[in-house]
C-alpha cells in the first residue's frame, strides 16, 4: 500500500461527486460516527464546507487550514481521512512534487436502508455500539407501515399527465453516489507468505478470491496479520492450497471464543425495498410474506419441525448470503425448494449448485425466486415424463400450476395455514 507523508503545506482541492443533503448530516452522525470517530465526522463536514456556495468544487487550500479548523495535528487528520476513505465517504488522489497536491472526492453516505443491509457495515456498527443502541438506531429509520387493503391506488402515471415524446434523455447530470467500500489492505500478505515455508504452501494459493476472503474475514472478525497467519497454517491442505471453508470455520470459532457471540447474517429478514407491496392477500402473496418476514434461521427451524438447525446448516446458509450475496427471502425459497426436491435433505453440493444458478440469474426477491423455481421444476418434469409416463412429485403450493386467489382445496388451505401460523 502506498504511503504518502502528509505535510501542512501540501495543497488540496475538494470535489463533490454526489448530491449532499441535510439528511446526510444526520446519517453521518448517527450511523457513521461510531465507525469513523468524531474527528472523522468533523473532517467530513469541514471538507463539505470547503466546497463553498457552489457546492461543486473548493478553492485551492493547504492542509494547515484543516489543522487550524479542526485543532488537530497533521497525523491525526491523516488517520481521520483514511477512515473516511475506508467507509466509502472519500476518495483521495495525489500528485507528488515539491509540494504535494491532493484531490479529495467527497461521496454521500449510504442511505439507512443500504447501511443496515450492508453485509459488513451492519455487523461493524452492531459490534461497536452493542445490541441496545443498535436497535435504537434501527428504530430511527423504520418505515411506517399502513394497511392499504381497503384502499385503491389511483396514482397517475407519467404518460397520463405528460406527453413523454417531448422528453429528451440526459446522462451528464450529477447523481447521489456513495463511494466504494473496500476492506482490501487490512492484511499484509507479504508477511504471511514470508512466514510460511515454501514447501508447505503453493505459490498460487493466494489468488484474488482467497485474498478477498481473507480480508473480509479479517475485517468481520477483527483478525490481524499475525493471527491470520496462524489460522491459515491450520487449514493448508495436502496440495499446499488454503481450505477456504476451513478458514471460515476456524475464524468463526476464534471470534466466538474471544467474544462469546458471532456476527451473522442468517438472523436477518428481507430488506424492505425488496419486499412485495402491502395489501396482497392472495394465496401467493401470503406465501411470499412468509418468505420475506422470516429469517433463514427461523425458516429452516420451521422446516425441521422446531428442531434447531445444525452449525453445518447455518454455515451453509451464511455462505449463501456472504459469498453468493443471496437475499434472505431468496435463501428461504431455496431452502424450501431443495428440501422438497431432495428428500428433506440440505446437501451442501446440491444446494450450492442451485444457489450458483440463482445467483447468475440475478434473483433478489421471493417472487422472482418462486417463478424461477417453478420454471426449473417444469423443465425437470418434462425430462422425467420422457422416461416415465407418469410420476408423482411432491410440490409446494406454488409449483406446477397457476395459483388462484380463491377456491382453495381443503388440503391446500390446511397446508397454507400450517405454514403461516408458525410465523405470526
Amino acid at each position: 500500500m502506498e504511503n504518502n507523508t502528509l505535510l501542512p503545506a501540501d495543497r488540496y482541492v475538494v470535489i463533490n461527486k454526489s448530491i449532499l443533503s441535510d439528511t446526510d448530516r444526520s446519517i453521518i452522525i448517527n450511523l457513521y460516527e461510531p465507525l469513523i470517530g468524531s474527528l472523522g465526522v468533523s473532517l467530513y463536514f469541514t471538507l463539505w464546507n470547503d466546497l463553498g456556495v457552489s457546492n461543486m468544487m473548493s478553492r485551492d487550500l493547504i492542509h494547515h487550514h484543516l489543522m487550524v479548523v479542526l485543532k488537530s495535528g497533521i497525523s491525526s487528520i491523516k488517520l481521520a481521512r483514511e477512515s473516511l476513505e475506508a467507509f466509502g465517504l472519500l476518495k483521495t488522489y495525489v500528485k507528488n512534487g515539491e509540494v504535494n497536491e491532493y484531490i479529495y472526492e467527497l461521496y454521500s453516505p449510504l442511505s439507512p436502508l443500504e447501511f443496515f443491509n450492508h453485509p459488513i457495515l451492519n455487523i461493524v456498527l452492531y459490534n461497536n455500539v452493542g445490541d441496545h443502541e443498535y436497535e435504537n438506531l434501527k428504530n430511527l429509520y423504520k418505515i411506517l407501515k399502513i394497511d392499504l387493503k381497503e384502499y385503491r391506488d389511483i396514482t397517475k402515471k407519467l404518460d397520463d399527465v405528460y406527453d413523454t415524446s417531448k422528453f429528451t434523455l440526459t446522462t451528464d447530470v450529477k447523481d447521489k453516489i456513495a463511494g466504494p467500500i473496500s476492506v482490501e489492505g487490512r492484511i499484509n500478505f507479504d508477511e504471511i507468505i514470508a512466514s510460511i515455508p515454501k514447501n508447505i504452501i503453493n505459490e498460487r494459493a493466494f489468488n484474488k478470491r482467497v485474498r478477498d476472503l481473507i480480508n473480509n474475514l479479517a475485517f468481520i472478525y477483527n483478525i490481524d496479520t499475525l493471527k491470520m497467519t496462524e489460522l491459515i497454517r491450520n487449514v493448508i491442505n495436502e496440495y499446499g492450497n488454503i481450505d477456504k471453508n476451513g478458514l471460515r470455520i476456524i475464524a468463526r470459532k476464534d471470534y466466538q471464543f474471544k467474544k462469546g457471540t458471532l456476527p451473522t447474517l442468517v438472523y436477518r429478514t428481507q430488506p424492505e425495498y425488496l419486499k412485495n407491496p402491502l395489501g396482497d392477500n392472495s394465496k401467493r402473496g401470503r406465501i411470499i410474506a412468509v418468505f420475506e418476514n422470516t429469517t433463514p434461521h427461523d425458516f429452516l427451524k420451521y422446516k425441521y419441525h422446531g428442531v434447531e438447525p445444525t452449525p453445518r446448516d447455518l454455515k451453509l446458509l451464511e455462505r449463501l448470503m456472504i459469498d453468493l450475496e443471496l437475499t434472505p427471502a431468496v435463501v428461504n425459497v431455496l431452502i424450501d425448494y431443495v428440501l422438497r426436491k431432495n428428500n428433506n435433505r440440505l446437501t451442501t453440493n446440491y444446494v450450492e449448485v442451485i444457489a450458483a444458478q440463482w445467483k447468475r440469474a440475478g434473483l433478489k426477491t421471493a417472487k422472482e425466486a418462486m417463478e424461477f423455481a417453478e420454471k426449473e421444476h417444469k423443465k425437470m418434469q418434462k425430462k422425467t415424463e420422457n422416461v416415465v409416463k407418469k410420476q408423482v412429485v411432491e410440490t409446494p403450493v406454488w409449483f406446477n400450476k397457476k395459483i388462484q386467489d380463491d377456491n382453495l382445496s381443503k388440503d391446500e388451505e390446511e397446508e397454507l395455514k400450517n405454514l403461516l401460523k408458525e410465523f405470526k
